[in-house]
């Protein structure tokens, strides 16, 4: 479906949007949040009609092309399938809550929600376009404001926190920048679509090595470029041994900054080994499959022991995204087998991929709403969020007891609420491909669960502390906020097939058109 044939280009539409509304906002002052309010709604619903409007066979849809710089192979060309758009959707929901919980915000409301919404023009970028330079501004557009979120707003150490998150993100830059500087001096594209196709054919690699192939490295060229691709969104998503900038920048942002690195940003880097790495790099992944595999179960059950040996609950939680987004890396590089594969293979893949993407979707929304509840905590204690910091919280506030249990319980992986789906096809998908990763990163799981239950434990069962006998509990407004997102996490629990519909063609069309 080409979106400029009705004379509607939505997805520039939906990107020029959050800039429009970041320049209102910043000279609108105390108004500034309900600037970003309007325009998050807006985007919002256009995400959904996005969503709704996508091509059956799982194909790029929405497609806008227009000639940029043609000399540079440089051109203005954006579209999504189920992959994109449902990115998409997580970014303005994600953005939407996060706006939401900073209605705290009282240091310069104009910059800082300003920063916000050009941060989600530059999630909605990234997700959208389909050329490497259009891409990579976006790519860089997101870094800048997410620096400037954290430099600015956030805690005691958020200077060398905004530092190191800004270093390690721009040296995955590098990586990325490099490789395709590579790849366009040998095929003079930086069109994802066509790269793709040479790829598949082999075109690429032969170009390549024609071009580059020179000095000692030369025959191992392409997995040199595979390999700083790679980097690049390792240190994004991040898997270990790159994920040591985490950990400080999501316990130094507030609250509602952290909500969109871990809901929204840390998916660029997972988006980005689906849209570029696996498409041209599948042969190269594949011949290093078992020490990705390694890395990938290592992130997910360092993650979940990393999250029970700390104390303060962002940190906790700062892990434990490390490990939910190991399961998307397990199933990425699982389903990277060389040579033909039969008909169980294929299904196993489809399976892994399917559950991978409704992970990213799922863990964005569990996340997000878990540090908007850390944020609650924080104003209603003065700045406190260590695990042995409370006790007993459900008996002065069981509604904040029960939708914060509600979505840590999700986080775990409960039948029944949207964590659970993800997580279950990514394993059900992985066990057939490399039973050995999996039964590893089983770890993973276990330890969650006992992470979960004792920030539960600790939290909000026990004896009620004197100071905390009069802890308030969610007024209206914030009850409202909540609902939605709560209500969303039964709904995909129970009615998965509201994603999986839409994505399995999109699946089915990717694991058709990559060659490992």
């Amino acid at each position: 479906m080409n979106a400029m044939a009705n004379g509607i280009p939505w997805l520039t539409i939906i990107t020029v949007l959050p800039v429009v509304g970041a320049v209102i906002a910043l000279f609108s002052g105390k108004h500034a949040r309900g600037v970003a309010q309007v325009t998050g709604i807006i985007a919002f619903v256009l995400s959904l009609g996005i969503w709704l409007h996508l091509p059956g066979d799982g194909s790029i849809g929405l497609v806008e092309l227009k000639t940029w710089v043609p000399s540079l192979g440089i051109q203005y060309h954006l579209g999504v399938d189920g992959l994109g758009a449902l990115m998409v959707v997580l970014s303005a929901l994600v953005t939407l809550m996060s706006v939401d919980a900073a209605h705290r915000v009282h240091h310069e409301p104009g910059l800082f929600f300003a920063l916000v919404l050009l941060l989600e023009a530059g999630l909605f970028g990234s997700f959208t376009a389909l050329n490497f330079f259009h891409w990579f501004l976006f790519w860089e557009l997101s870094l800048i404001p997410a620096f400037f979120l954290i430099k600015l707003w956030g805690g005691p150490k958020r200077g060398p926190a905004a530092t190191q998150f800004f270093v390690y993100t721009m040296a995955g830059s590098v990586a990325l920048l490099l490789a395709f500087l590579a790849i366009f001096v040998s095929t003079k594209s930086m069109e994802f679509g066509d790269l793709a196709a040479m790829a598949a054919s082999g075109t690429l690699a032969q170009q390549v090595r024609a071009h580059l192939g020179w000095g000692i490295a030369g025959g191992h060229v392409m997995m040199w470029l595979a390999l700083g691709v790679l980097a690049g969104f390792a240190v994004k998503v991040p898997m270990a041994p790159f994920h040591t900038w985490l950990p400080a920048a999501y316990a130094e942002a507030p609250s509602p900054v952290t909500m969109l690195l871990t809901g929204a940003m840390s998916k660029m880097g997972v988006y980005g080994l689906l849209r570029i790495a696996l498409p041209l790099f599948g042969a190269q992944i594949a011949q290093i499959r078992t020490p990705l595999l390694v890395l990938a179960v290592i992130t997910v059950v360092m993650g979940a022991w990393a999250a029970a040996a700390q104390k303060d609950l962002k940190r906790i939680l700062a892990y434990s995204s490390v490990n939910h987004l190991g399961y998307c890396l397990l199933g990425i590089f699982a389903i990277a087998l060389p040579g033909g594969a039969n008909v169980a293979v294929g299904t196993s893949q489809a399976m892994a991929l399917n559950g991978v993407i409704l992970q990213m979707f799922n863990h964005g929304l569990t996340a997000a709403a878990l540090f908007w509840f850390i944020s609650m905590i924080q104003f209603r204690s003065g700045g406190l969020r260590g695990v042995d910091d409370f006790g007993g919280l459900r008996k002065p506030a069981p509604v904040f007891a029960g939708l914060m249990g509600i979505a840590l319980f999700s986080s775990l992986g409960l039948p029944g609420l949207n964590g659970f789906v993800g997580e279950f096809l990514i394993f059900r998908g992985v066990f057939p491909l490399s039973w050995v990763a999996a039964t590893f990163s089983v770890l993973g799981l276990l330890v969650t669960a006992a992470v979960i239950l004792t920030v539960i434990q600790k939290v909000f069962t026990g004896p009620v502390p004197e100071r905390w006998a009069e802890f308030p509990d969610l007024h209206g407004g914030e009850r409202a906020g909540m609902a939605p997102v709560i209500g969303l996490m039964f709904l995909l629990g129970v009615v998965p097939q509201l994603i999986v519909g839409h994505v399995n063609p999109t699946v089915e069309y990717l694991l058709a058109h990559w060659r490992f």
